[in-house]
């Protein structure tokens, strides 16, 4: 790989934190698809205070950033699905607040339906006639976003982007789709963003000197890689 300039200090410090808990690991690993991945991330195991200060931190910034390079629409909500994205998008929100001076409300859902109390399954600010953002960890195939996106609507919300933590950058099983481009179908090209790309991963291992693992990703980019 080429030589290249360095990343964003967010992107970087994602990495490295991740890979402190063991939420990104490089091996060998076995995917639901059947495919042999040279990485795993598995945004479950971001739970402690500093991976959660360091993903809200990049959440944020990749926000900000495309907000004001008016590569992204302004909204009003940020919404988590459960259960994963609750906090990632709880503790986003402070951060566009605090460092960014983007107020937006909070929005999550449920899963089981609350039958006593307010009731429902949608907790935080009503999406109501509001334009809003739904956080993810990672698209595979798109099932779970897919029915944030509809939980929303079902709501009377407008889904106006989508912001992931990793994109993997494959092509599916037919060798030409990408989730990316079929979720952007459902809320408008250009409107689903990601803190890292598989790219980014590769970029980092270059410039850490880990060869072994950077010439399996260009292997595994070259066999299954979104050209």
């Amino acid at each position: 790989m080429a030589t290249t300039p360095p990343q964003a200090a967010y992107k970087a410090d994602l990495i490295k934190h991740a890979m402190a808990v063991d939420s990104l690991k490089f091996g060998s690993f076995t995917l639901k698809s059947g495919r042999i991945s040279p990485y795993f991330f598995n945004a479950g195991l971001l739970t402690t205070g500093p991976i959660l200060a360091t993903l809200s931190a990049a959440y944020a910034a990749t926000i900000a950033e495309s907000l004001k390079a008016s590569a992204f629409p302004e909204f009003d909500v940020l919404f988590g699905p459960a259960y994963k994205g609750i906090p990632f998008a709880s503790t986003t929100a402070l951060v566009l607040y605090t460092t960014h001076q983007i107020p937006v409300g909070l929005a999550f859902d449920r899963k089981e339906a609350k039958d006593h109390g307010e009731g429902g399954n949608m907790v935080g600010v009503p999406v109501k006639g509001k334009r809003v953002v739904v956080l993810d960890d990672v698209m595979t195939s798109g099932k779970a976003v897919r029915a944030a996106i509809q939980t929303v609507r079902d709501h009377g919300g407008e889904v106006v982007g989508v912001v992931q933590a990793l994109d993997r950058e494959e092509v599916g099983q037919d060798g030409i789709s990408s989730t990316v481009k079929e979720i952007e179908g459902l809320v408008g090209e250009g409107r689903v963003l990601s803190i890292l790309k598989m790219r980014d991963l590769m970029v980092w291992l270059d410039q850490n000197s880990m060869k072994d693992e950077l010439e399996k990703m260009q292997e595994y980019w070259d066999k299954y890689g979104l050209k």
